[in-house]
């Protein structure tokens, strides 16, 4: 799937967006086609199509690009995902590729090992850190909790920079369309941290509905994940996060934001009343949408 614009942009000018239907990818083409950038979505499901797994599938999807968006599904926690951003830098960068952006993750050791390989790959380079999105209570995980009033995650009193998943894709976007990024590194949060249990608290004032947090033993949660059918790449990674980056390492407001794109970032109350205004956490509305 590629989108293209009427402007007078070369026609070889292509920016390349992988995991393009995801919550920060799809962001970002939007973004970008707004703008009136060529805009090449990297998925399975797109012309041409793109698998992180397929790796023959890769010369056709960069043919023609530039600059390149990379978040790598489901996280670079994931055993092989170095290897695969690896070969793929290589293959960028002998295709001619200009520019890389990497979506990395913020006090995960695997993610950083992916950074210092786009750094090292000769090409200008960006790197967006980031850890919880607000959007996993309304886009994500942890909906279907929300909507049932209890939270239950293996999460305890250390407080999260929660990011907006808007503010990830405006850095990003800034960067692959803009001078003045290259070598930076933008740890993007919220400008304050919250407790899960906080952050129920202010789903509960937003949406008017009571909302508790419950925190279980990280066994349970294992299991829960498992009884619930998760692809084993998914239920291997909520583990992992929860039993490691969620130890306090990322318990900092940081500036990627402000040095990025020159404003604030977006505040978690903000996002809530937003989401809240959208009617996702109104169960009335999640029951019809289900039924439509």
């Amino acid at each position: 799937m590629e989108y293209k614009s009427n402007s007078n942009r070369r026609s070889d000018a292509v920016t390349l967006v992988l995991g393009g239907t995801g919550k920060i990818g799809g962001r970002v083409v939007e973004r970008l086609t707004r703008r009136g950038i060529a805009t090449r979505v990297g998925s399975r499901r797109a012309d041409p199509a793109f698998d992180w797994n397929d790796r023959d599938s890769w010369d056709a999807v960069l043919d023609g690009v530039k600059t390149v968006f990379i978040s790598y599904a489901p996280d670079l926690a994931i055993p092989g995902a170095a290897n695969a951003i690896r070969a793929f830098t290589v293959k960028a960068v002998k295709h001619g590729v200009e520019r890389l952006v990497l979506l990395s993750g913020r006090g995960e050791q695997e993610a950083q090992l992916c950074e210092r390989i786009i750094q090292d790959s000769g090409t200008e380079w960006t790197v967006v850190r980031c850890s919880w999105f607000n959007q996993n209570f309304s886009e994500g995980e942890f909906l279907g909790m929300v909507l049932e009033g209890v939270i239950t995650l293996p999460a305890g009193d250390v407080p999260e920079p929660f990011a907006d998943a808007d503010d990830i894709a405006d850095v990003a976007v800034a960067a692959l369309t803009e001078d003045g990024h290259s070598g930076e590194i933008y740890e993007v949060t919220g400008p304050r941290m919250l407790t899960f249990t906080q952050a129920a608290a202010e789903i509960s004032r937003a949406s008017t509905r009571e909302i508790e947090y419950v925190q279980i033993p990280q066994q349970a949660f294992a299991a829960g994940i498992a009884e619930s059918g998760a692809a084993s790449d998914i239920a291997w990674l909520l583990d992992y996060l929860f039993s490691t980056v969620l130890d306090g390492r990322n318990a900092r407001v940081c500036d990627g934001v402000r040095r990025a794109l020159g404003r604030e970032p977006t505040d978690f109350d903000v996002y809530a009343r937003r989401a809240a205004d959208s009617g996702v956490w109104d169960i009335s509305y999640s029951h019809k949408s289900k039924a439509a």
